[in-house]
């Protein structure tokens, strides 16, 4: 009961690249990636991500799968990962048992870890906001984990209605996490990049009230409901 499965891991993610993602938006890159690969219900802990100076969480994804309820395997994966992994544990959303809490993100902190994203619950919610790694979570649960496993790392795991593979990059603001298949993260962080600038300037249009909004009615059949005079 208690394997842990170990597949091949991943290779390490780009810094330049990271530094570039760390700048851009979760909703730029959403935008970019068709709207369709972000995290369901995924929510950074508190003011976890105030170490970053308003940057984004980035980082490779270190997959790790376990049974709900129970964090061996996840302590394994706190030991083999990299600095700049971010650890993305799949726990089927189940919220009756935390899966990690103050010492674990601490520990992670101290290996380097850029994150911790939790398809389940956490605990100890206010030593994890005013810590220095940022956490991402489903819910909260006082209730602690059990250590039976099994589990399995560098696997293909699901977090939020998104599959994640092992290396896949992961960004992470207050408006929650993306997921970017490795193969399509300089598509998706030049295309974001542009979404950023093209906001700046809708933002520079609508403070001088020069925002054209001539596509609505070019879009938008508008029917009429009333009294016939």
């Amino acid at each position: 009961m208690n394997q842990v499965r170990l597949h091949t891991p991943s290779k390490p993610l780009d810094r330049d690249v990271a530094d570039r993602f760390s700048r851009v938006t979760v909703s730029s890159i959403s935008d970019s990636l068709e709207r369709m690969a972000g995290a369901v219900g995924v929510n950074v802990v508190g003011n976890s991500l105030s170490a970053l100076n308003g940057r984004a969480m980035v980082g490779s994804a270190m997959t790790v799968r376990t049974r709900p309820g129970d964090n061996l395997v996840v302590h394994k994966a706190l030991d083999l990962a990299d600095p700049g992994d971010v650890l993305v544990i799949d726990a089927r959303g189940e919220l009756v048992n935390a899966i990690l809490g103050e010492l674990m993100a601490e520990y992670a902190a101290t290996r380097g870890i850029a994150g911790l994203v939790v398809d389940g619950a956490v605990r100890d919610r206010e030593s994890i906001s005013s810590g220095q790694l940022p956490v991402f979570s489903k819910g909260f649960s006082h209730l602690g984990p059990y250590k039976s496993g099994p589990g399995e790392i560098h696997g293909t795991v699901t977090i939020g209605g998104v599959t994640v593979q092992d290396g896949d990059i992961i960004v992470g603001d207050a408006d929650g996490v993306v997921v970017v298949p490795r193969a399509r993260a300089l598509e998706a962080l030049n295309a974001a990049e542009r979404v950023v600038e093209s906001e700046a300037h809708q933002q520079q249009a609508i403070r001088s009230g020069s925002w054209d909004r001539s596509w609505i009615d070019a879009v938008a059949q508008v029917v009429y409901i009333g009294e016939e005079t």
